[in-house]
């Protein structure tokens, strides 16, 4: 597939921007010649001659002691103080961030500190021989002191930095220490170390502008793989400060033309001082003192970033200028050499001749994607959502929103590792909706106590009948189980009639390829809250689950508080959901199976279901798609776009000889607007549905009705076995002879 914007993590585009930008800075900033010191006057007198803006920046000094970086074989670092390692982030196109464990890991430096502390104290020096970041007395970790021979300094900055530094500056502690520490560092984490020593980001130096948007990273590396730790002694700080603001303003990362800042503030006391002298030959205002809180305003937080690339050379958007294609307005260009390549490309149906009208009629369904009923839907469904802003100004920073974000949790949050079996403790606490909560008030209101009198068609007339506000997010997480009801209510009964789905007291759903929507299992609870009086059974499938939860099963039930545990038959949970229960008791089943479609084995279910499936992305498919085939069974999936419905209707009709029905939008889609790197289109989770048209069977004619594969008629009269008719023969011939 051309475009995989609603399907990569979005993490996996952010750190490509972060990679990006920070390989350019430390090319441009590792030159080296007799020309340097005209190339940084060159650089300040451009710098001057910028436009100002009126947004407060900030340099920020992020200390790290806690998290290491190890690279795996196919990561090789790079030369300098950088992640060689960032080369594959941008190249490649990996969907997921698990995807990049044979390359990039991160581990835990925390661990064994007792131990290392104890070995500081008796002296001992086994591994003088590797470079080791160590805490020292103050619990600060201490960096190498080595030069890096691609660090120079500015014009005019003093020699001798190390002079000042007497006072202040407790975030820069980290990387700041007396080379005498550094000569003997003992051996951290004795034998749990493989071949190499992680990577250590000592510190971190960011720069933002009041609001959050980031326009610049400085990565300080220390660590024994590679030479990713050059470079990274306390002398090189300030200098290296002040190159990243002069890149900063030159080239910002975030979004904006080139622009200096009307004033700066940093966020370390002793690096505010040595800047003093040399921020303003860069024509910016330097604040009289330090900051000392982590944002000038309470509720800061980094803004969201676009990562903004040419669909065809993949540079961003703070190396060229983008535009979109002056006809369909869907691709982004860096200039006219790219947009010719990608209209000439061959065969012919993947360039953008063929796909340009296409791509024009999806722009028009733009505005249709975006008619929500919801308060806040012009913000959110705006191409310059800021999705991370609008989830912290909410408090939506634990439980199940951490899934939807790239923040950091909140201390005590409860909340399982991403992509592994939700615990017991939290799955089954007595409260379905604890996970679904935010800092703030209860999100979900109580049940009602009656069941809903009529179907829901819209989020509009499911929140009136929830008790849920306008303004409430929860239809980002709800849009999984609300999908459903709608397959199950609306679209089956429409396409199936055949079934009676409707009138069924129990139903089997296969979730095939499932991922985010099993690590939000607890949301699909609101199912048993709709359908009431339906037995209901949720198997996950798709070898992206954790191996670790295959032919795992939990049984959630409406009658109590009670949880209990029952040997070599799964877990059982009585959860309440605030009423009594009016008639029959009706139980959700839960069941795990960590492998593709295509192997599972059991009893055929009633349903299956895929949200957001990509079709043309995973290779398992064209398998799993065939054993769709076999079945028969209605089939309904989701997709973000309508371009990945198309997509699925090909990938369909090469794997069975198959199609799909017409895609429709799914009333019940998120209304959180996707971020797209190389394109405009609106991407939304959820955003379009449709069902699996199976190729007739030999010798039929329209489309038969789902269920098994029909036999053929029976014949007139059983036939005899071939040898039995041959062996009646013979006798009859030797009779007639003997006659």
């Amino acid at each position: 597939m051309e475009f995989v914007s609603g399907y990569r993590d979005e993490f996996l585009d952010f750190a490509a921007l972060l990679f990006g930008w920070f390989r350019k800075f430390s090319t441009e900033r590792g030159a080296v010649g007799a020309s340097l010191e005209g190339r940084w006057r060159q650089l300040e007198t451009q710098i001057r001659r910028l436009p100002q803006d009126p947004a407060l920046w900030v340099l920020h000094v992020l200390p790290n002691r806690n998290v290491g970086i190890s690279l795996g074989q196919g990561a090789e670092p790079g030369p300098g103080s950088g992640l060689g390692a960032a080369q594959f982030l941008g190249d490649e196109h990996p969907l997921h961030l698990r995807d990049l464990s044979p390359y990039v890991s991160f581990v835990s430096l925390e661990e064994g500190e007792e131990a290392e502390e104890e070995e500081e104290e008796s002296g001992e020096e086994e591994g003088a021989g590797l470079e080791k970041v160590d805490p020292d007395k103050n619990g600060a970790p201490a960096p190498t002191s080595r030069d890096s021979p691609q660090e120079a300094n500015p014009p005019g900055r003093p020699e001798e930095p190390e002079q000042e530094a007497g006072g202040g500056g407790g975030a820069q502690d980290c990387c700041r220490e007396n080379k005498a520490e550094d000569e003997a560092v003992p051996e951290r984490r004795k034998g749990r170390r493989s071949e190499a020593a992680p990577l250590h980001l000592s510190c971190l130096l960011l720069v933002t502008d009041e609001h959050g948007t980031i326009l610049g990273i400085d990565l300080l590396m220390d660590g024994a793989q590679g030479s990713a730790g050059k470079g990274s002694g306390p002398e090189n700080l300030a200098p290296r400060a002040y190159a990243l603001l002069c890149h900063s303003m030159a080239c910002p990362m975030g979004s904006g033309d080139p622009r200096k800042p009307r004033q700066l503030t940093v966020g370390d006391a002793q690096l505010h001082r040595e800047l003093e002298s040399l921020v303003p030959r860069l024509g910016v205002k330097l604040a009289k003192t330090p900051m000392r809180t982590w944002g000038p305003r309470p509720g800061f937080t980094f803004a969201s970033l676009r990562a903004r690339t040419c669909h065809v050379c993949h540079r961003h958007s703070f190396e060229v200028k983008l535009t979109p294609c002056p006809q369909c307005s869907a691709v982004l260009y860096c200039g006219e050499s790219c947009l010719r390549a990608d209209w000439r490309r061959c065969p012919d149906d993947v360039s953008h001749r063929f796909w340009c009208p296409r791509l024009a009629a999806f722009m028009e369904r733009a505005g249709e994607l975006a008619t929500l009923p919801f308060t806040y839907a012009t913000e959110v469904t705006s191409e310059t959502f800021n999705k991370e802003a609008f989830l912290a100004s909410r408090g939506l920073t634990r439980g199940y929103w951490t899934q939807l974000s790239m923040l950091i949790p909140g201390p005590g949050t409860p909340r399982h590792p991403r992509g592994s079996t939700p615990s017991l403790s939290l799955l089954l606490s007595g409260d379905p909706y604890q996970l679904l909560q935010g800092d703030g008030p209860a999100l979900m209101p109580p049940v009602p106590p009656d069941p809903p009198r009529s179907l829901f068609g819209s989020w509009q007339d499911y929140y009136t009948w929830r008790g849920l506000g306008l303004d409430s997010p929860m239809a980002v997480l709800l849009t999984y189980p609300l999908t459903v009801y709608y397959v199950i209510t609306h679209l089956v009964p429409q396409s199936f009639p055949e079934l009676n789905i409707q009138n069924k007291q129990s139903l089997k759903i296969h979730v095939v390829e499932a991922g985010k929507e099993f690590d939000l299992v607890m949301v699909f609870w609101e199912l048993l809250v709709l359908l009431p009086h339906v037995a209901l059974e949720l198997q996950f499938v798709g070898d992206g689950l954790p191996p670790e939860s295959d032919q795992q099963h939990f049984t959630l039930q409406r009658d109590g508080p009670e949880v209990s545990v029952r040997p070599g038959s799964g877990v059982s949970g009585r959860l309440s959901s605030g009423t009594k229960e009016k008639g029959g008791r009706r139980d959700l089943q839960i069941k795990v199976s960590a492998r593709p479609y295509h192997l599972l084995q059991g009893p055929k279910p009633d349903l299956v279901i895929g949200f957001n499936s990509g079709f043309g992305l995973k290779d398992t498919w064209l398998s799993s798609l065939p054993r769709l085939q076999s079945l028969r069974v209605p089939a309904f999936f989701t997709e973000s776009s309508e371009y990945g419905c198309v997509m699925d209707d090909q990938t369909m009709a090469v794997a069975t000889g198959g199609g799909t029905s017409p895609p429709r939008p799914n009333p019940f889609r998120s209304p959180f607007r996707l971020r797209a790197a190389d394109n405009c289109m609106p991407w939304y989770c959820n955003a379009f549905i449709f069902h699996l048209v199976y190729k007739p069977p030999q010798g039929g004619g329209a489309r038969p009705a789902p269920g098994p594969a029909p036999q053929a008629p029976p014949p007139a009269a059983p036939p005899a076995p071939a040898r039995r008719r041959r062996g009646e023969k013979k006798p009859g011939r030797g009779a007639r002879r003997r006659r």
